[in-house]
C-alpha cells in the first residue's frame, strides 16, 4: 500500500516511517525539507494548505494525522483548519483510512484547550467519508516528548519540588517504540477502519509516583511537596524556567495534567498484540537517547 505520514519528522513520526516502509511505499511530508532517507519519500506540505495536502495524498491509501500546533497561540484554530483541510482532500483523492492519534481522557467534561483540540481534531477529522482509525495515549515515554522531558528536566534540575495537585493525577504513560507498534498495526487493518481505541502502558502510576521513579533511575532523591495555589498560568511559567520547554508549549501541556489518563477499555490489544515496554526500561531507554 501506499502510506502518507503527515507530521512525519515529529518525535512519533521519525520512527513510525521505518515500521511501515518495511511492508508499504512511504511517503512522508514535513513542511520543511529533510534528508533522504532508504524507503521513504519526502515531500514538502503544509496541512493547513488544501493544493499542498492534495498533492501529497495523491495515489494514497492510508495516511497518518499526526500534527499539531502547540506553541501556537491559535493552535486550536490551526489544528482544526488542518485537520479539515486534510480531511477534506483525502475524501477526494479516494484514501481508504485514516490514522489519528489522539489524547486519553478526551471524554472527560472539564477538559484543557489541548485535551479539548485533540478531540475535536479528532471529530473534524472523521466529518467525511474516510473511515477514521483513533489511538488515544498518554504520555509517551522517549526522547522529544515535551511531557516526558519535562519531568526528566524537573528531576534533573530541582533538589526540591513544590508542585501544585496535578501530581497526584493517575496517568498511564506508554513507550515511544510500543505507540509506534500500535500505529504500524492498524495500517489497513480492517476491523479497526471507523473505531477508536485506548493505548497506554502495563503501569497505571501519579504523576509523582513517575518523578520518583524517574529520580530513582537518576540517581536522584527530590524532595516534592504539594500545595493547591500553583495555577497553570504559574506552573508553566515555572517549568519554562527550569526546564528546556517553552511556556507556550508547556502551558497546555500542563493545563491538561488535571486531567486522568487511563486506559478504559483495552480492545486494541486483541487486534494488535504486543509485549507492553516497563516504564523503567522506557525510561532508560529514553534517557541513552538523551546522552
Amino acid at each position: 500500500m501506499k502510506v502518507t505520514v503527515f507530521g512525519a519528522s515529529g518525535t512519533i513520526g521519525r520512527p513510525l516511517l521505518g515500521e511501515l516502509a518495511r511492508e508499504h511505499d512511504v511517503v512522508a511530508v514535513s513542511r520543511r525539507e529533510q534528508a533522504a532517507e532508504d524507503g521513504v519519500s519526502w515531500k514538502i506540505a503544509d496541512a493547513t494548505d488544501r493544493d499542498s495536502v492534495a498533492t501529497v495524498l495523491e495515489g494514497c491509501d492510508v495516511a497518518y494525522y499526526l500534527v499539531h500546533s502547540l506553541g501556537s497561540a491559535d493552535f486550536e484554530e490551526r489544528d482544526l483548519r488542518a485537520a479539515e483541510t486534510t480531511a477534506l482532500a483525502a475524501e477526494k483523492a479516494g484514501v481508504k483510512q485514516l490514522v489519528y492519534l489522539g489524547g486519553l481522557g478526551d471524554d472527560s467534561e472539564d477538559l484543557s484547550p489541548h485535551l479539548r483540540s485533540r478531540r475535536e481534531t479528532g471529530d473534524r477529522l472523521a466529518s467525511t467519508s474516510v473511515p477514521v482509525t483513533t489511538l488515544r495515549a498518554a504520555m509517551v515515554v522517549g526522547r522529544g516528548s515535551a511531557a516526558f522531558e519535562t519531568i526528566v528536566a524537573l528531576v534533573d534540575r530541582l533538589p526540591a519540588m513544590v508542585t501544585p495537585r496535578w501530581v497526584s493525577t493517575r496517568t498511564q504513560p506508554i513507550a515511544l517504540s510500543d505507540i509506534v507498534a500500535y500505529l504500524a498495526g492498524v495500517c489497513g487493518l480492517e476491523a479497526t477502519l471507523g473505531s477508536g481505541y485506548d493505548v497506554g502502558g502495563p503501569e497505571v502510576m501519579t504523576y509523582r509516583e513517575m518523578m520518583e521513579r524517574i529520580a530513582a533511575l537518576r540517581g536522584k532523591r527530590p524532595f516534592i511537596f504539594e500545595v493547591p495555589v500553583l495555577t497553570p498560568y504559574l506552573s508553566s511559567l515555572w517549568l519554562h524556567v527550569v526546564t528546556p520547554v517553552k511556556a507556550g508549549v508547556a502551558r497546555p501541556l500542563i493545563e491538561g495534567l488535571r486531567t486522568e489518563t487511563v486506559v478504559r477499555n483495552e480492545r486494541i490489544r486483541d487486534l494488535v498484540p504486543i509485549d507492553l515496554t516497563p516504564f523503567d526500561i522506557a525510561a532508560k531507554s529514553a534517557f541513552r537517547e538523551f546522552e
